[in-house]
């Protein structure tokens, strides 16, 4: 039977209410128990999850579409290590401290858990991204409420039959499934959440900030990108070219770090575009269950559309499809025909103004553009309205320096990609986000300072 619309909203309603009432109920014994009781517990849950690593693979791959291999090369020990990483780092976080002698006095700071945390993650990374939010929250001694995307939910309640057998009391992790505009909301506007840390697009992060303004929350916003790699003429293309075509394809595209822009030196633009077309026809698109793909299937057929929309817009405002989509076979077996598979495409030809250059497509294409000066590369670059991450190819250390410092991203990698210590901060500028998580900076998002002051 379909329910009324309003009687849904009013169901997701009552069930985040219920999911609340029980993390407010287990917050004061869970923030009670000192870092070393709570460290052991993320560690058990961590051991947990590796000892079902294929198990959650294999659900990761299916339930997404991304590669088997990925899945269990990368996104499920992501998972188990952001436990183990949170775990320990809870064990040495340090607290500040300043004499006054001229006053007689002491001053120190202390922090204590916020509360109930409201976690929303999205599907493209599903676990990995969820554990990334989890982790640091209930590590600090909150109690959560998070809402997996509605359309990878799979991992999440995997892992739910994980949490009672680490050791992790009943109301600490609270899991809603549901949509955003009905789960989500709920979450965002419930006045006893006073923490929201969210992933996803920019569009529904405004929609996020106007429902939590009245209760002046405390937010972390992980936004979309659009995320440019320079290359200069004096690159080392035997490295650039394969970890740049891993950049704008890994995931099928669906990962906001991924390249979408390519700025290429002008002398070496031909030289470029020959190697790395060369390089794409090497991957392999394919079932995500065959361990020899590169490539699986994107997340849903609307997304399918909305990409090759864009990939159809180039080509109607006089932009050239060197490779990919429209131009290459795609070998499918018959039964999977139907699959949202779609080849790693590249646009050239195209302004900087065009929307391709401009809009977070989330899918496997990238636009390559030649340019010629420093100065202008950088103004080009940061001529977007996110400023997430960027690379840098150079083997002039004194230009990597300038370059990096001038552009208008969170995090600039040079040489290479996706290279990511947990312990400095993750998070982006302008339209990319607001805040940053990482070791210290998680630890600050989920806690509040307090500053004492002793009078001799």
């Amino acid at each position: 039977m379909t329910l009324p619309q309003e009687m849904c909203i009013a169901e997701y309603q009552t069930a985040v209410d219920a999911a609340v009432n029980a993390a407010k109920d287990a917050f004061p014994a869970w923030s009670a128990k000192s870092p070393l009781q709570r460290s052991q517990i993320l560690h058990k849950l961590a051991d947990l999850i590796e000892a079902h690593l294929e198990e959650f693979a294999q659900a990761e791959s299916k339930d997404q579409g991304k590669t088997i291999t990925a899945a269990r090369s990368m996104e499920i020990p992501r998972a188990v290590y952001n436990f183990h990483f949170f775990a320990s780092t809870i064990l040495h976080h340090t607290t500040e401290c300043a004499e006054m002698d001229h006053m007689g006095c002491t001053n120190f700071t202390t922090r204590t858990p916020v509360g109930v945390a409201g976690l929303i993650s999205p599907w493209n990374l599903p676990l990995y991204l969820l554990t990334w939010k989890i982790a640091p929250a209930i590590a600090t001694g909150n109690t959560v409420v998070a809402k997996p995307s509605e359309m990878t939910s799979v991992t999440a309640w995997m892992m739910c039959k994980l949490l009672e057998e680490a050791g992790v009391p009943p109301g600490v992790v609270n899991i809603v499934f549901g949509t955003g505009p009905r789960a989500g909301e709920a979450i965002v506007s419930h006045p006893d959440v006073p923490l929201i840390s969210f992933t996803g697009s920019t569009l529904t992060a405004q929609r996020i900030r106007e429902r939590s303004a009245p209760f002046c929350k405390k937010l972390s916003l992980e936004l979309g990108g659009k995320n440019p790699a320079i290359i200069f003429d004096d690159a080392n293309l035997d490295e650039c070219i394969p970890t740049t075509v891993r950049s704008s394809f890994t995931n099928q595209g669906e990962v906001c770090l991924c390249t979408s822009r390519i700025f290429v030196q002008k002398n070496i633009y031909n030289e470029f575009l020959e190697r790395f077309v060369e390089n794409i026809r090497k991957w392999k698109v394919g079932v995500p269950s065959d361990p020899t793909v590169n490539m699986g299937a994107v997340i849903s057929k609307e997304h399918l559309e909305k990409v090759k929309g864009y990939i159809n817009l180039a080509q109607n405002e006089g932009a050239k499809i060197l490779c990919g989509e429209g131009i290459d076979s795609l070998e499918i077996p018959d039964k999977n025909k139907m699959g949202y598979f779609l080849l790693p495409t590249v646009i050239t030809e195209v302004k900087d103004s065009s929307r391709c250059m401009q809009e977070e497509i989330f899918g496997p294409v990238t636009c390559i553009v030649p340019f010629e000066t420093e100065e202008e590369v950088i103004r080009r670059a940061n001529d977007v309205k996110y400023g997430l991450a960027a690379t840098v190819w150079s083997q002039d250390v004194g230009r990597v320096h300038r370059v990096a410092k001038k552009l208008h991203t969170g995090m600039v990698w040079t040489n290479c990609w996706l290279i990511r210590d947990l312990n400095l901060p993750f998070g982006g500028m302008k339209a990319s986000g607001i805040g940053r998580e990482g070791g210290k900076d998680s630890i600050e998002f989920f806690t509040e300072v307090k500053t004492i002051t002793i009078k001799h």
